[in-house]
């Protein structure tokens, strides 16, 4: 039998071999390579949310597992950006099998809240409360065949939009779409827009919360391959009239934060990027776009179909029982764990600690 244990950990003290190890789970699991369920995404997290943490499952010192989440001070668990992710879930090698419960008191956690879930995480999803739909737009064909599609499924939204997009140029002034934009100006400007359309359709600004401010600017300034920030902008004579800020992969994009400047409203300049933005990332390698599980009109005129996700949350209700048997060898479970890490003596603190009173339950 393989010896198996738990470690728990900061974001920031996974190393580039468990960064590896969970891409590699994640793309032999068959799921999209949703960004959000990326080791960059949840790093990224950490630095502004002090409760973030990843219990890495290990069988015989190899890791098999990756449960990413943010514990509050009263052990309330919740999804690992909760409010801001579209995406959420575990990494777990196939064949795995854990009781989530169990998993919880693992952790520490007294509950684990979740607002997408993802399909096919039969771990939590019978813990859900409600069953959403994110739509989807493929543009794995290339954008020509999805144009054909849009054309035969929403004529009008197409025709309309393209007129628009004619009508701005000669009215308002020479138009330049970027597609990878460096602007900070611009980033300021679409989260003004933003926090302007929070405020005036009754929902929390979430630009008014530092830390998503600050991971917003953190993820536009990365450039890791896997998982970074996409700023995109459509400007009009020089000015940024739409802009748009997602999350991609090499093969995902998600649509996150999309506004525009209000002045150009009859001009609809965001639906205008919206195409832009489809065009460009079909020519990039992109194949799917997720829309999220938000409510808007648009979203039904531009995709081709929708996913599955789940909001709910596991209640730990049984007291005791370890999660995730582990090995009766803790210490030197860690200490194998961290030999070749310099500078992880306070994770490893941890780990003994919390592998300790796993044992004593």
């Amino acid at each position: 039998m393989p010896r198996k244990h738990l470690l728990v950990l900061r974001p920031d003290e996974l190393g580039p071999g468990e960064h590896k190890t969970w891409r590699h789970l994640r793309s032999e699991s068959g799921a999209p390579e949703n960004p959000f369920l990326d080791p960059a995404f949840t790093t990224a997290v950490g630095h502004g949310r002090p409760g973030a943490r990843v219990a890495v499952l290990q069988e015989d010192g190899t890791p098999v597992g990756f449960f990413p989440y943010e514990k509050g001070p009263l052990g309330q668990g919740r999804a690992i950006g909760l409010g801001v992710s579209d995406s959420q879930g575990a990494v777990l090698r196939a064949g795995i099998r854990v009781d989530p419960r169990r998993l919880l008191a693992a952790c520490g956690l007294s509950s684990w809240e979740f607002d997408n879930l993802e399909a096919g995480q039969h771990l939590f999803v019978p813990h859900a409360t409600e069953r959403l739909v994110s739509p989807v737009v493929d543009i794995g064909e290339g954008f020509a065949s999805y144009t054909e599609l849009l054309r035969a499924n929403a004529p009008g939204f197409l025709k309309q939009t393209l007129a628009k997009e004619r009508r701005l140029a000669r009215q308002v002034g020479e138009m330049r779409f970027v597609y990878d934009a460096r602007d900070p100006d611009a980033l300021r400007a679409l989260m003004r827009w933003k926090s302007a359309q929070y405020r005036r359709t009754g929902r929390r600004d979430r630009f008014a919360q530092a830390w998503i401010t600050e991971l917003v600017e953190r993820l536009a300034s990365g450039d890791d391959p896997e998982c970074r920030g996409l700023f995109s902008v459509l400007y009009a004579a020089g000015r940024p009239v739409a802009a748009h800020f997602g999350l991609r992969s090499p093969t995902v994009l998600s649509w996150w934060f999309p506004a525009y400047d209000r002045d150009y409203g009859k001009y609809s300049p965001g639906l205008v990027l919206h195409l832009r933005m489809l065009e460009a990332a079909a020519a990039d390698g992109i194949r799917m776009v997720d829309l999220g599980s938000g409510p808007a009109r648009y979203k039904d005129s531009l995709k081709t179909r929708e996913l599955p996700v789940y909001e709910g949350a596991v209640v730990r209700t049984v007291p005791g029982g370890a999660a995730y048997r582990l090995s009766r060898e803790p210490a030197r479970a860690a200490h194998r764990f961290v030999r070749d890490r310099p500078g992880l003596a306070g994770a490893a603190r941890r780990a003994l600690e919390e592998m300790g009173r796993l044992r004593d339950r």
